[in-house]
């Protein structure tokens, strides 16, 4: 296995093909296609875990939360770390972490349990994130940057279109530990597929050590973030603990900035979060996928709520990630040639603000439900591309990883508050009932203009 994991150089007919680096692009887009896919099938679940484990939601949604924590602390490290030691050995160890711990996930017999299986999966998922947008930009000619990643868009796209589906047919059938078990053959051929297609780093930036005191400062801020919400939520904690969490959440937040201007190996560099361009991107990908991920926890809540099954709420989930799908493949040979990134994501961005507006005020009916999903799906997946582009356009190309990792923790930290914030909606408004998911929305119908604003101010430094 150490074999696998070291990072040597590709075969000579494959470093020798033209298409070499789209076979590059091709590996990480199994990564990534696996891990939108597990994001998606998760939120499914929500209903059977309540079921199994006697459990609330605001205790179920852990399972996800536990996960993304992990993931936002230890992203930017990972990023660092591969700038390092090499991008491709770092994305196959995640790769080989990830696949084990999924195993693990579906032997768990408790929820405790569970949620710490989840929490090394997402050790996995750091070291695959982090590294996933570095290894395309490195691989692939930078006029063809901005199409490479929305290759890598799209197969996320797809894994997230697949997810609901995929999963209701699982837990309709085999039950919800297979939604763990079917990561397990795809990571193994995963591996093999970087060991061979992958090329080797060609950069490294060497620092010199790591902030350790950031990133615990980085994880007690997010840490601290959720679980507040969580406890207002009803989470089983005393009602002191909310204001106490968050004053610890925002005082570790003000500690970690004021960390990383004096830290000689900063995880977030601050010169690069001052870049406008920078700043304004990684605020747009945290909104977006807040938006994105609100609907993939209320939808099946609701749903599941009305009577019907994981399946029927799966089917109808589809259509956002399908929207996003189709909009990540096509929107870069559909919309007009002149225009840039910034304009991208802000047409992207209201229309995802339309369409939550419309779902606030429509009629909650599957058929309904199914259009205005995609149509939302559509404006995100011309946003999140343009996003991305724009803000690893704004780097050097040997701070790629890092650049990569940032994105990274904002969209975790997006996906964890778009969790978190709907389950908190649901629980104000007693229910999943028609008030409760508007509640939900309406939360969504606030985030969705801010990343608008966000592509509006995203002008590049001269």
């Amino acid at each position: 296995m150490w074999g696998l994991l070291k990072e040597r150089a590709r075969p000579d007919r494959v470093r020798s093909n033209r298409y070499a680096p789209w076979f590059a692009v091709g590996s990480v887009c199994i990564g990534a296609f696996m891990g939108q896919l597990d994001a998606s099938i998760v939120t499914l679940i929500f209903p059977s875990l309540q079921r199994e484990f006697a459990a609330p939601l605001a205790a179920v949604q852990w399972v996800a939360l536990a996960y993304l924590l992990v993931l936002i602390a230890l992203l930017v490290g990972a990023g660092r770390l591969a700038d390092a030691l090499g991008r491709k050995f770092v994305y196959l160890c995640g790769f080989s972490v990830f696949t084990a711990a999924s195993a693990a996930c579906g032997f768990a017999p408790s929820l405790p349990v569970l949620v710490a299986c989840r929490m090394a999966q997402a050790a996995g998922a750091a070291m695959l994130q982090a590294n996933s947008v570095a290894l395309v930009v490195t691989s692939v000619p930078r006029e063809r940057m901005r199409i490479a990643l929305g290759v890598q868009a799209a197969a996320q796209a797809v894994g997230l279109a697949l997810g609901p589906t995929v999963g209701g047919l699982v837990v309709a059938s085999a039950g919800w530990r297979w939604v763990f078990w079917i990561n397990v053959p795809v990571g193994l051929a995963a591996v093999v597929a970087g060991r061979y297609l992958l090329p080797r780093t060609r950069e490294y930036s060497r620092g010199g050590g790591f902030d350790w005191p950031g990133l615990l400062l980085l994880a007690t801020a997010t840490t601290g973030l959720m679980l507040a919400l969580s406890a207002a939520a009803g989470l089983a904690m005393p009602s002191w603990s909310i204001a106490a969490l968050v004053v610890l959440a925002a005082v570790s937040t003000i500690g970690f900035w004021r960390r990383e201007r004096r830290a000689a190996s900063p995880l977030v560099d601050p010169a690069m979060a001052r870049n406008p361009a920078v700043a304004a991107g990684l605020a747009g990908a945290m909104f977006g996928y807040l938006v994105l991920f609100g609907p993939l926890v209320l939808v099946p809540q609701v749903l599941v709520a009305a009577g019907l099954g994981e399946l029927h709420a799966g089917l109808v989930l589809t259509a956002l990630p399908a929207g996003f799908a189709v909009a990540a493949i096509i929107a870069d040979h559909t919309l007009p040639r002149q225009w840039g990134n910034r304009r991208r994501s802000l047409a992207g961005s209201l229309t995802s603000a339309a369409a939550v507006a419309l779902l606030i005020v429509a009629p909650a009916t599957p058929g309904l439900l199914v259009v205005m999903l995609a149509v939302l799906g559509l404006g995100l997946g011309v946003f999140v591309p343009a996003n991305n582009a724009a803000v690893m356009a704004a780097v050097p190309v040997r701070m790629s990883a890092t650049a990569g990792g940032m994105i990274n923790m904002s969209r975790g930290v997006g996906t964890a508050l778009g969790i978190a914030v709907v389950t908190l909606a649901l629980y104000l408004a007693h229910g999943p009932d028609v008030t409760g998911a508007r509640a939900a929305l309406a939360v969504l119908a606030a985030a969705a203009p801010a990343a608008a604003l966000t592509a509006q101010a995203a002008r590049p430094r001269p």
